[in-house]
């Protein structure tokens, strides 16, 4: 079960890793103030949404709707949403690695401003991506469009950053083949997945679908990441990453929603390790320069290369290049000069003699790289 601590409770904490898979009790700007500066690899935030809702909602047969009408949700003013949207965004962003994301999602009423207020701090936005709902609620005050999406912004820390996560080629797969969009169509939390309360009621009046965050997970973090979610709610953050294998930290001020978080993330399974490994491209992977092979003992200099139909050769030269008798380069200048072309992928057009045959040297390149991640491991 997931460990449950105040936020005052952090300050011997910071130093240590005992604050991961917890959720820390109370306001989330002090307990983020507590956390390790630059600890947590992605924040997944959900915060209030400022809905300024006056009055009960009812339906045409006039049954109440339950609305999202809590004390936590309330403002006085736009203005005093904004310096709530402003600390808690310092505090995230002091926790979060250089190399780190955020998501922040929210409705109409807020998104705008949270946006915003992060471009003023600094954060670059990378995408806004548009839950679609396939079953929205219907609207039932005004003359308008049917709310039926949410939207996420998604960001790095500042416009310089680099190295950050985002699984590319997984998501591709996944999606066909095709470039995952940034239109995604879930419905809302119902059935089994909706926690109810002793009445039977909704728990949380905005509990997130967990395919919601297992997308937002899978896209933007490696298993044994850890994902901060400062509004963990009835702990949707908390469970994905536990099935996904990564670590989490929450915060929460309601008992209610801590209790019943413990229970769902206690209640959780992790997948086994083959099933969390991702899909990588080759820009994932180590990149090798020719001379590697050389410096590996794998290539020696003056050894001669051919293409796959030797009808062109080559002499490894020791500095890293080839010549023939004409011209003299790199591995894919030189392929692309023979064949008279403007491009060339000389790791696969030059190919070595190896048992009678010829072996494309792409292969030696594998035999370095596979080196390369042991000795990163």
């Amino acid at each position: 079960m997931p460990a449950v601590r105040f936020a005052d409770e952090l300050s011997t904490a910071a130093t240590s890793a005992d604050w991961l898979d917890t959720i820390l009790k109370g306001d989330c700007v002090a307990a983020l103030e507590r956390l390790p500066e630059k600890s947590v690899d992605v924040v997944f935030a959900d915060p209030p949404y400022n809905l300024q809702l006056e009055g009960e909602l009812h339906r045409p047969d006039q049954s109440k709707v339950d609305a999202v009408d809590d004390h936590w949700d309330q403002f006085e003013s736009f203005a005093a949403y904004d310096a709530f949207t402003r600390a808690w965004l310092l505090a995230a962003r002091r926790v979060l690695k250089p190399n780190g994301t955020i998501w922040v999602i929210g409705s109409y009423h807020n998104i705008f401003r949270v946006g915003a207020t992060m471009q003023d701090l600094g954060f670059w936005i990378l995408n806004d991506i548009v839950w679609r709902k396939t079953n929205p609620m219907p609207n039932f005050r005004g003359r308008r469009f049917q709310n039926a999406h949410e939207t996420l912004i998604w960001a790095t820390r500042d416009q310089k950053a680099k190295g950050y996560t985002f699984n590319y080629d997984a998501l591709k797969a996944a999606n066909d083949d095709v470039q995952m969009r940034s239109d995604w169509l879930f419905p809302i939390c119902t059935g089994a997945e909706r926690l109810k309360d002793e009445r039977g009621d909704k728990l949380h009046p905005t509990q997130k679908p967990e395919m919601l965050l297992a997308r937002v997970m899978l896209a933007s973090t490696k298993p044994g990441d850890v994902v901060l979610d400062p509004f963990f709610g009835s702990g949707t953050t908390g469970a994905v990453a536990k099935r996904l294998g990564r670590h989490f930290v929450g915060v929460e001020r309601e008992q209610s929603y801590i209790d019943a978080a413990e229970q769902r993330i206690d209640a959780v399974r992790p997948l086994a390790d083959d099933a969390l490994a991702l899909l990588t491209g080759k820009r994932a992977e180590p990149r090798v320069a020719f001379v590697n092979l050389i410096d590996a003992g794998l290539m020696k200099p003056g050894t001669v290369l051919y293409d796959a139909r030797k009808r062109w050769s080559a002499v490894v030269r020791a500095d890293g290049t080839l010549a023939n008798n004409e011209s003299a380069g790199s591995i894919h200048r030189l392929g692309a000069e023979v064949q008279g072309l403007d491009a060339c992928n000389g790791w696969t057009f030059w190919h070595y003699e190896r048992n009678g045959g010829l072996t494309p040297i792409d292969e030696l390149r594998r035999i370095v790289r596979v080196g390369m991640q042991r000795a990163g491991a």
